[in-house]
Parts: C-alpha cells; structure tokens; sequence
C-alpha cells in the first residue's frame, strides 16, 4: 500500500525530478509547483489541499466534456482489458480506430473521409506539412515545398509545426528557423495575396490556418476571409490546411471551426476536444480527391507514421466522448453559451476602462486591456490579472505575444449560464480590485 506523501515532498519531487512543459523553470525552482491537482468534477479542479478552482481554459483548450467522466474511464478499462496496444504499421489494424476514422468521416465537413492518426496536436500538424509536401512531390512538382501560416499563429511545437508558427517566441526558442515557411497578416487577404505573388505558387505546397486563433488572442476572422482563402487556394493550385486543434469537437459551436465559415479545406488538423485530454490522440483528415491521388499515385511504403498512430485504448475512449458530444448536445450548448458571453463581456467592458476590446467565438474569448502597438503603455496588465483571478479561484490564461495584453477563456463546453455568471463576477470583482 502506498504511503501519503505529504505536499513538500511532492514538491520537492517536482523541482528534482519533473521538467515542466511551457512553465518558468525559475518560478518553479524558486516557489515550487503552483498547485498540485488530485482531482477534477465537471467544470472544477481540486488540488492537494482540497481547494476547489473553476477550470476557465478545459485545462489546455481540450476538456471539452469536462472533468470526472466515469464513462470514459470504463471505455479505456474494456479496451485495455481487450487489446490495450496494437500496431497499424505495415496495414495492421484495429476496431476502435477504423471505427474512430468512419465516424469522424461522418463529423466532417465536405467529403474529408480519410484520416491520419497521431498522438496529438504537434504531431498532427508535422503531418500535415509531410503529405502536403509528398503530395506534390507523387505530382510531379517537387518544387512546391513552402508553406505559409499566418502571424498571431500557433501551430504546436514539433519542429514542422514550430516553424508553422507566426509567434516568433516560439521560433526562437531552439532557433527553430527552418527554410521555407513564411507569414502573412493574419487577417489580411491583402497580405496573403502578396505573399503567394512574392514567393510564387509553382513553390508553395500549402496555406494553414486556425478558423478561429487560440493561442495568439482569441482571432476570429470575417465568414468572407476564408472562403476567399478557398478561392486563392484553388486558383493557385495550393493546398489548404485547416488547424482545428482547439476549434475541433464543439468549441465553437460546431463540429468543427471552419464550418462557420462555409467552406472545405483539403486537410484538416485535430486532436484536443476528440478525446477531451483523458488519453492523448490527434490526426489529419483529408479529402476524397487527395486520397484518391495517394492511392493512385504513391508507391512503396508511406515513410511516415507514429508508434501510436491508431492506438486503440485511445480511440476506444475518442468514440466514447464523442458519443457524449453528441448525446448531451453540447455543442448546441456552447452557440447558445456563445450570446452569453458576448452579451456579459460587453458589460465587463463598459464598466471597466482598461478594457479594450472583447472577441470570440463559442466558448473561446479573450478579454483585451490594451494595444502596445498604438499605446505609449509597455507594462502588462493581463499576468498579474491571471495571477488574482487565480487567489480567488479561476484559472485562465494571459497572452502578451506580439505586442497582445490579454486574458483568454475557454471553458468545458458543459458550462451553463449560471456557471458563467460565477466567472464574470469573479472577473468583474477583480478588475474593481485591480492594483
């Protein structure tokens, strides 16, 4: 029987032994683990002391169905006790992952009816940016190798999907600068048009984008940005990526992001909301026209593929929450949930003056204090926000790239409106209190 462990040992464990991702080293080595979590229920968080915290990010963007699913544990235990682990390398397979894959075909916008399984986000994305490239190589246009993202972007950090990523921190970080990736406004068609008439479409295999911008500020781009993106895509013989990493699996108050937006990209990127973070999954989803030029067109072996691409535990527990998706309907839940976020932020904004702006889509917002980039202002407000909203019990998120000063927001999609309102008064009590 193990023995309690008290909290400073487990702290100190984790300044000895646990390299934290995305996380100060110092701040952890000076003032240890934040919190230490031992459970979670619905939309709350529990640490090692039984203080209880409104989880307003779904932990990474990704608890769509929220904290504490039982169902989803059994739909793990059966497939474990079944077959917990198989391969799918030399066309091997398994149940729960051709199960997955047709029911995702089903979900999808347009016809993308194939899927590429992965671990996770990055993964999928390095994905992505492997077939876009092979794609035209089996086409006979080696040439077509760069790849345009978008500033204000986050693409994951896996070396393909870092160097997709329009937040140059990001880049930096291991000089992660690999040739043949380029930026364009990301709002901009303007910008985009340029950069495919600088970089010359005979050599840009693919543009990728987020429907709807999480890790950069919470961007929302007009229904008309995307579907001209579509336009220049076809016209110019490139293919388009959608990354639906955060925006997947209800989000924003559909299936998937671009749905808002009418219109059908040749690849789409998802992890996150599949499973809801109980296991991790992700994958890339194609067309029927690019399937079809694969099948036609490659030949030998595809020299690409994860250890636990199709892995069949976490496929089994992808179909389970799914299921309750779409049982509980929420995705309906997080549109309706949607006005009552514009309508109590708004509020929050005319009461408050350091606001400047409040954008979203959903149930993903960001809450705007200022804009460095027009504003003799050069201190950030949105850490130290995060930092009380935080002692009073709700986790949220700051994002002070490329000159931003917000907070953003992204609750399990089960969140009703009384929950909200708890989360607004708990914001709106600390920008009173502000200091």
């Amino acid at each position: 029987m193990n023995r309690k462990i008290s909290e400073k040992q487990l702290i100190d464990w984790d300044k000895k032994h646990y390299f934290h991702p995305t996380s100060s080293i110092h701040q952890q080595q000076d003032a240890g683990a934040k919190h230490i979590f031992k459970s979670g229920k619905g939309i709350v968080l529990k640490n090692h002391k039984n203080e209880a915290y409104i989880d307003g990010m779904s932990s990474l963007w990704n608890v769509n169905v929220g904290h504490g699913r039982k169902a989803l544990g059994k739909a793990a235990e059966k497939q474990i006790q079944q077959l917990a682990f198989s391969s799918s390398f030399s066309t091997f397979s398994n149940e729960p992952a051709i199960r997955l894959t047709r029911k995702l075909a089903q979900l999808a916008p347009g016809d993308l009816n194939t899927t590429f399984l992965t671990s996770g986000g990055s993964e999928a994305v390095d994905t992505a940016i492997k077939l876009a490239r092979n794609y035209w190589l089996i086409k006979g246009k080696p040439a077509k190798t760069k790849i345009i993202s978008r500033t204000k972007s986050y693409h994951g950090v896996a070396i393909g999907a870092t160097n997709a990523t329009g937040l140059k921190p990001f880049r930096d970080f291991a000089s992660a600068v690999s040739p043949d990736f380029y930026f364009a406004d990301h709002l901009s068609i303007d910008s985009l048009k340029k950069t495919i008439q600088q970089e010359g479409a005979e050599q840009i295999a693919a543009f990728i984008a987020e429907p709807v911008q999480g890790a950069g500020g919470v961007h929302p781009a007009s229904k008309e940005y995307f579907q001209e993106v579509r336009n220049l895509c076809n016209k110019h013989d490139i293919l388009f990526i959608a990354d639906e990493i955060i925006t997947g699996f209800g989000r924003t108050g559909k299936w998937f992001g671009i749905e808002h937006y009418e219109v059908c990209p040749d690849m789409m990127c998802f992890a996150k909301g599949v499973t809801s973070g109980y296991l991790p999954l992700g994958g890339v989803m194609m067309t029927e026209a690019l399937h079809h030029d694969f099948i036609n067109l490659s030949s030998g072996t595809v020299l690409h593929g994860y250890t636990y691409s199709g892995h069949p535990t976490a496929s089994a527990v992808a179909l389970e929450n799914i299921k309750i998706l779409e049982q509980e309907d929420l995705i309906n839940n997080a549109q309706k949930r949607e006005a009552d976020f514009e309508q109590l932020l708004n509020r929050l904004k005319e009461k408050h003056p350091m606001i400047k702006e409040v954008r979203g889509k959903g149930m993903m917002w960001a809450i705007e204090f200022s804009d460095r980039t027009t504003s003799s202002k050069t201190e950030v407000t949105a850490p130290n926000v995060v930092e009380q909203l935080l002692s009073k019990g709700l986790i949220c998120r700051s994002v002070i790239f490329d000159e931003l000063d917000c907070i953003v927001l992204a609750p399990p999609l089960i969140l009703s409106k009384k929950q909200l309102k708890r989360i607004i008064k708990i914001i709106d009590s600390t920008l009173k209190n502000y200091n």
